[in-house]
């Protein structure tokens, strides 16, 4: 499993609408300096989720989905980074 010092947070926005906003948690061994967004944008989209695994990303999510996620009390937007990589063990994401 990866320790919580190896990951990263990033926001991202591809618009003006909560939808248009994500949210990455990202493996520092296999991008140190984060997400390469132009890498990221000129991805294929048929093979979008192969390019954010090869870039480190262990899970994306939306802010809407982020906000639903703080709603149910299961992350702390004070400590989202931590929560987020919480939930990611949880569910046996990393």
């Amino acid at each position: 499993m990866i320790p919580f010092d190896k990951t990263g947070l990033e926001e991202f926005s591809f618009g003006d609408a909560p939808e248009d906003t994500f949210y990455i948690l990202v493996d520092r061994n296999v991008s140190p300096d984060g997400i390469d967004l132009e890498r990221l944008k000129l991805a294929d989209p048929r093979s979008f989720d192969a390019t954010l695994s090869n870039l480190g990303c262990l899970i994306m999510l939306s802010k809407v989905e982020i906000d639903e996620l703080v709603r149910r009390k299961e992350l702390d937007p004070n400590k989202l980074h931590r929560s987020l990589y919480e939930l990611a063990k949880e569910e046996g994401v990393l």
